[in-house]
């Protein structure tokens, strides 16, 4: 792991007046274009014990058919599944610009033998995944063992090569907005193309705090080494407001040269409907859409 010296985070003060600022901005960004750019942003996610082939198979094939059926609107970035069904998607799946991404190395506890989560994280890519979702090693870091951290990301990250690794911090778990910092930095400095949130299995998802904290943390390491990392806010979020928030702050602390899906996902499962429906308002015919 490298040694780079990162500053201290804004204040707690600090960055809960920022998100009170953003939260009063939320209704007027509330417009058709954020919709659309938003919609494009968003990881379609199904993890779930109950997951079936055929579900999986119908929410391919609805990516598929959704510029057909929604031609004025922009499709999702990726679907995010889990490992066993990433070569389905991959044979499913024909829109050129929607990625396939899966989670990986034992989600979500990330409690096994790092020889098992290297070698599930290389078969998912063999499958077909242009993208991983891994998580960090929580227990690990909050006993301060941030070398052994450091080096299971380098390692996932040395076994997929160039396809795109996600690591998970768990904010939820990490206590507090110091640790989300310093488990920003070490997971972009051990190879991370993207920070994530959470898993969506914890008591706590994302939180403005947490993304606000994170995206400190990637313009700090930006400046520092001019690599640009993303950002994806995961869990808990169901309505267009939540992502709107979302949007605004790394829109704030970033800047616009993030708000694209390269740089910037969201993690969902029921928001698309519901920007769908919001969308639907807005252009006057007031339909609850289900599509996905």
């Amino acid at each position: 792991m490298k040694k780079t010296t990162f500053n201290s985070i804004p204040t707690t003060e600090q960055i809960n007046k920022d998100i009170e600022r953003i939260k009063n901005q939320i209704p007027s960004y509330k417009t058709k274009d954020v919709l659309i750019s938003i919609l494009n942003l968003i990881d379609l996610t199904s993890l779930n014990t109950s997951d079936t082939v055929d579900k999986i198979r119908n929410m391919t094939l609805k990516i598929n058919d959704f510029n057909k059926t929604f031609p004025n609107f922009k499709n999702v970035a990726a679907i995010c599944v889990y490992p066993i069904f990433v070569q389905l998607v991959k044979e499913t799946l024909l829109v050129k610009n929607v990625k396939i991404a899966a989670v990986g190395a034992s989600f979500p506890a990330s409690q096994t033998f790092l020889s098992i989560k290297a070698a599930e994280c290389e078969l998912i890519i063999h499958k077909g995944a242009d993208e991983v979702d891994i998580v960090l090693s929580v227990g690990s870091f909050l006993e301060k063992n941030y070398l052994k951290v450091a080096q299971e990301i380098e390692i996932i990250k040395n076994t997929i090569k160039d396809a795109h690794l996600k690591v998970i911090l768990e904010t939820g778990e990490l206590q507090n907005t110091d640790n989300i910092f310093k488990a920003s930095i070490i997971s972009m400095e051990s190879g991370a193309d993207f920070i994530k949130t959470s898993t969506g299995k914890s008591p706590v998802s994302a939180t403005p705090e947490a993304v606000y904290t994170m995206c400190c943390a990637i313009k700090e390491f930006f400046e520092k080494t001019g690599k640009r990392i993303g950002i994806k806010p995961s869990g808990g979020m169901t309505y267009s407001e939540d992502a709107i928030m979302f949007y605004l702050i790394v829109q704030k602390v970033l800047g616009n040269e993030w708000l694209n899906n390269e740089f910037f996902r969201l993690g969902a499962s029921r928001l698309a409907n519901n920007i769908l429906t919001d969308l639907s308002a807005i252009e006057g015919k007031n339909e609850q859409i289900k599509y996905f």
